[in-house]
């Protein structure tokens, strides 16, 4: 694996290449706020792929120097456009996991010769959601047990709303706060409030609009994938409501969210029977 560092404007992406030799085009893995180690067993089942992952400006081993803290989908696919840029190798396959499936939309409506084949993994877009407002809600609610009581606190509540099966009701608002300790969580505070996935800085993601009309347009082949085991939680019915918004059914992957996450996290996934899916949707 090789590792290299991009200067773009505000920022320094460092980014990883798996080369390889085959006739398959190069697959950019992309997260948010997952970094690329959370890539590491899924790149490993494409060895006949050069394979590009990276860190997102401002987190892991990615510094910013525009001295911002918010996390944009519209700053990162600017970003990926410069990276994919500057490898000389487009177009490029992509499959975007979470945050990382936002961005790749964005990259897809805006720089749309970049992308050959997007396979988007669960998208949390509240906007495409029957329940926005509602959505909208419970997001606040994290951040709110965040910015008061602390990562732990912060944590618990955004796994209690990410775990809700359907849409956010007047049954899910009335529910005592969770404990973070039932989750294996801290529930002390040890002060900081930056993190990117319970704070503000991220709101963006999850505030997106899909513009359909460009995303309907483009020569790029889309295909929005959701988890067998994700159900109707929240980020398997935002799956399936973009694909509807763009005129498809949802593909279904084997395992959840972080189905292609190894034991290492703590939260694995199946990542051959994954590797075997994406390669089929890829073709």
């Amino acid at each position: 694996m090789e590792t290299h560092t991009l200067a773009v404007p505000g920022a320094e992406l460092v980014y990883d290449v798996r080369p390889a030799g085959g006739p398959h085009r190069p697959l950019l893995m992309i997260g948010q706020p997952m970094t690329a180690e959370g890539f590491g067993a899924l790149a490993g089942h494409f060895p006949d792929r050069t394979v590009i992952t990276y860190d997102p400006r401002g987190l892991g081993r990615s510094k910013r120097t525009d001295a911002l803290l918010t996390n944009t989908p519209q700053q990162q696919a600017a970003d990926l456009h410069l990276l994919i840029e500057a490898l000389g190798l487009g177009p490029v396959d992509v499959f975007g996991s979470s945050g990382g499936a936002v961005t790749a939309l964005e990259l897809v409506a805006t720089h749309p010769a970049d992308v050959a084949t997007l396979v988007a993994h669960e998208p949390p877009i509240n906007a495409v959601l029957p329940d926005t407002e509602a959505a909208d809600r419970a997001r606040a609610g994290f951040n709110e047990a965040y910015e008061s009581k602390g990562h732990g606190a912060g944590m618990a509540a955004f796994i209690a709303m990410t775990s809700w099966e359907g849409e956010f009701t007047d049954e899910y608002f009335a529910r005592p706060a969770p404990d973070p300790a039932a989750f294996g969580m801290p529930t002390g505070d040890d002060g900081t409030r930056d993190d990117p996935l319970l704070s503000n800085n991220s709101s963006a993601i999850v505030e997106y609009r899909p513009d359909a009309a460009a995303l309907g347009s483009t020569s790029t082949r889309i295909v929005i994938a959701v988890g067998e085991e994700t159900g109707n939680t929240y980020t398997g019915r935002t799956a399936r409501a973009t694909a509807r918004l763009l005129g498809q059914e949802a593909t279904v992957f084997p395992s959840h969210h972080g189905g292609f996450l190894g034991g290492e996290f703590g939260y694995a996934g199946k990542p051959p029977e994954f590797a075997a899916k994406l390669r089929e949707v890829l073709g």
